[in-house]
């Protein structure tokens, strides 16, 4: 009987994981709001030429570093990095800013350690445009 149940605990534990994996981008982009508001609202928006502390993220994927000229306090270290956002380098940079680009102007954001945060935000910022 413990081995039936214990069966029955981890099929579904495997098809409730294999669901989550499997999530539409839509549901990860919704879940990359919520994760965009807590995490990076504070300095950056997602409105096209609305830059705050930090630069807007509207259209970030496609976009080289350091290069929106709406935006004047990038650093010398952003200007000067010789990289293109994409979802990977994106995931990396919200994963470890400084892993990136040593001495960006981030701080004293250290990162978002959690991959499934992450990959949410990306979703999101993508989503938006």
């Amino acid at each position: 009987m413990k081995r039936v149940k214990r069966a029955a605990t981890l099929a579904a534990m495997v098809t409730a994981s294999a669901l989550t994996l499997a999530a539409e981008p839509k549901d990860m982009a919704k879940g990359g709001q919520v994760a965009f508001n807590n995490h990076c609202r504070t300095c950056h928006s997602v409105q096209a030429g609305d830059n705050r502390l930090g630069p807007t993220l509207h259209s970030i994927l496609g976009r080289k570093a350091g290069a929106d000229k709406g935006y004047a306090a990038y650093s010398q270290a952003m200007k000067g990095a010789a990289l293109t956002w994409d979802e990977t380098t994106l995931e990396k940079f919200i994963a470890d800013p400084e892993a990136v680009v040593t001495n960006n102007n981030m701080k004293p954001y250290k990162g978002i350690p959690d991959a499934g945060v992450r990959q949410q935000i990306v979703a999101y910022l993508k989503s938006i445009g």
